[in-house]
């Protein structure tokens, strides 16, 4: 709590921001014309985007399409991607700067497609006691939900049954400013702040954990 009132005002307007910013770029996609961008994405993400640990690439299937839509864009815009020693994430925007996606439609049709994906559990690789991750997570339900499902009106990723190994790295990104260091990025500034909670890489694994409990 004492941190939640610390955020204040500077935690409402940000949350505001994630708001206005998912209505005003979603753009309606068409997952069948998205198909056939997709290939360019299996070497790393898989055919079925269940992602490949070994290629430092996430499972994107089940992933809320608002999500995987904004998250193209912030690559293509430079918003992420652009930071010393994110190797993944300057391969990431190397790949939205295709000539295929440079098009608003073309990205909203491959996110379609994506979410189109048959969803399957990542299987779980991060160890951590789960009911000290318990009692953090309750600072990230607000924006995640209870139950990790994503909440898009806060801008939110699903984080049930995604990749866990993942979700620790990203949280480490955050903490180092390799996420969140663009003023566009309106979630990922708040997920800066949010990392205050989570202070040591045990803590992560903890409350990652825990996230893994609710599938």
């Amino acid at each position: 709590m004492k941190f939640l009132k610390t955020l204040g005002l500077a935690g409402l307007l940000l949350a505001t921001g994630q708001i206005v910013n998912a209505l005003a770029e979603t753009v309606p996609g068409d997952a069948a014309a998205g198909k056939s961008m997709y290939p360019l994405c299996t070497s790393c993400h898989g055919v079925n985007g269940s992602g490949n640990q070994v290629m430092g690439a996430p499972k994107i299937s089940g992933q809320l399409e608002f999500y995987t839509l904004k998250q193209l864009q912030h690559f293509q815009n430079g918003v992420r991607g652009t930071v010393a020693g994110d190797k993944k994430g300057m391969q990431m925007a190397a790949m939205s700067k295709g000539p295929r996606l440079k098009s608003p439609e073309a990205l909203a049709n491959l996110a379609a497609y994506v979410s189109s994906l048959p969803d399957k559990t990542a299987t779980s690789t991060v160890q951590g006691d789960a009911t000290k991750g318990e009692a953090a997570y309750s600072v990230c339900a607000a924006c995640h939900g209870g139950q990790g499902e994503g909440v898009e009106a806060m801008a939110a990723p699903r984080l049930t049954g995604q990749s866990d190994w993942y979700l620790v790295a990203q949280l480490k990104k955050f903490k180092k400013g390799q996420r969140g260091y663009h003023n566009a990025d309106h979630g990922g500034r708040q997920m800066r702040a949010m990392t205050a909670t989570l202070p040591t890489d045990e803590s992560m694994n903890d409350v990652v954990a825990y996230i893994n409990s609710l599938n």
